[in-house]
């Protein structure tokens, strides 16, 4: 048996998008990307990124690189967590982005005005 090579490992791209939030100022980039930072949990340990996970922002997103497994479902739970801890759970969700498969978004919900009489 010939030996094993080990190849590249896979990077995932995750995309997070905050724009709703931060236009109305109830969000800031810089502490939920802290917050992810301090939660995310590599290989049982959280707050360990060390090489596997690689976190970036701009102004409106924030952007998850990491090696291969990682799943987009653990960061739509961390996600809603944040907005849990800051009472926003009740008026915003968590949503896959239209064009990007790789990306969520938070959005309000929608309420319907029935005012009729």
């Amino acid at each position: 048996m010939a030996p094993k090579t080990k190849g590249k490992k896979q990077i995932l791209k995750f995309t997070i998008d905050c724009s709703a939030l931060v236009n109305d100022d109830l969000l800031d980039t810089a502490s939920f990307e802290k917050f992810l930072a301090d939660k995310i949990k590599v290989n049982g340990k959280a707050g360990n990124l060390g090489e596997s996970v690689k976190l970036s922002r701009d102004k409106f997103k924030v952007f998850v690189a990491a090696q291969a497994p990682f799943s987009k479902r653990y960061l739509k739970y961390l996600t809603k967590k944040y907005l849990k801890s800051f009472q926003l759970r009740d008026y915003l969700h968590v949503v896959a982005a239209d064009k990007d498969r790789s990306a969520y978004e938070m959005r309000y919900f929608k309420v319907a005005d029935n005012t009729e009489a």
